[in-house]
């Protein structure tokens, strides 16, 4: 994938449904009723996951999203490498992306819980 157009990733998507696509940081995120469901660093596409849905991206071979720091690498286990040919088969990528849309609803729900339980 060339790039983080964000025209093109809505394109991607819209077998999904409609997302909005945002600058962040040095990237995008890839946005669906309000929750972020992918970030898109250096023209690849990585999927909101979880304990759920990790094993589904360890099977296809795929890796977390990690970065360096002046410390060292960091890896961010909630976000997975979208596998390459979701990029050409918009319904199987729907269904990936309705994946990660549940894995961010989870993710929701445990944070409104953790907030709750501070009080």
């Amino acid at each position: 994938m060339s790039g983080a157009d964000p025209d093109h990733i809505a394109e991607l998507f819209s077998g999904f449904g409609p997302v909005t696509v945002r600058r962040m940081f040095s990237g995008s995120g890839v946005f669906a009723d309000g929750m972020m469901i992918a970030l898109v660093v250096d023209g690849a596409i990585f999927l909101k996951a979880d304990a759920s849905t990790i094993p589904e991206f360890e099977r296809e071979g795929l890796r977390p999203f990690s970065y360096r720091t002046k410390d060292g690498k960091r890896t961010l286990n909630s976000y997975w490498r979208m596998p390459e040919r979701l990029y050409d088969e918009p319904d199987e990528l729907a269904d990936w992306a309705r994946q990660a849309m549940e894995a961010a609803r989870r993710a929701g729900v445990k944070a409104r819980v953790k907030r709750t339980k501070r009080r």
